[in-house]
């Protein structure tokens, strides 16, 4: 954990892309916070953020770093919050550690907690083969790999409209991933 912590904070082109579409000041749900980096960072420039993630260590790292920020300890199968309370959800790789069959009903929950014209913005590990880690620096994490087509059914099934869906490489993070940016319309 105390990588995280030592890691200097880059803005992802996908959270910069999210952000021209919101308002200022906009309230906004980090799913998946970690260490709260980019939480952090959107408050820093004026947007109502809560951080959540289930990982204690990540979340004390987070409130040591960030002390004013609203980091919550919860699942993303059971979240805390009430329909339409943000303006824009912020998924960067978190949804992939999830069975595709979890984050497909987490897609049609996370539709729920936005309100109309909101827009969702996530990454997930392109690719076919789902598995659990056993070695590197996350050993026991399960990834799923999605292909683009798959997770554009996905968002589009729990009510998404997808404005953006594409196959990036080597960009905040190796290897290959697929972005999706998708609106809740009015």
């Amino acid at each position: 954990m105390a990588r995280w912590d030592k890691r200097r904070h880059r803005r992802p082109r996908l959270l910069v892309e999210w952000l021209q579409y919101l308002p200022a000041g906009a309230s906004l749900l980090d799913l998946g916070c970690g260490g709260g980096q980019d939480a952090g960072d959107l408050a820093r420039r004026g947007y109502r953020i809560v951080g959540v993630d289930r990982t204690s260590a990540l979340l004390s790292a987070g409130r040591r770093r960030y002390p004013s920020l609203p980091l919550v300890r919860a699942d993303l199968r059971d979240l805390p919050f009430q329909a339409m309370s943000f303006d824009g959800l912020w998924a960067a790789a978190s949804l992939m550690h999830l069975p595709k069959s979890e984050a497909r009903q987490i897609l049609a929950d996370l539709y729920r907690l936005i309100r109309p014209g909101g827009l969702l913005a996530a990454t997930v590990t392109y690719g076919t083969k789902s598995r659990l880690v056993t070695d590197g620096w996350v050993p026991g994490r399960y990834f799923a790999r999605w292909r683009k087509d798959e997770l554009a059914r996905a968002a589009r099934r729990a009510g998404w409209t997808i404005l953006e869906l594409n196959v990036v490489a080597n960009r905040e993070r190796k290897g290959r991933w697929v972005n999706l940016l998708a609106q809740k319309q009015s």
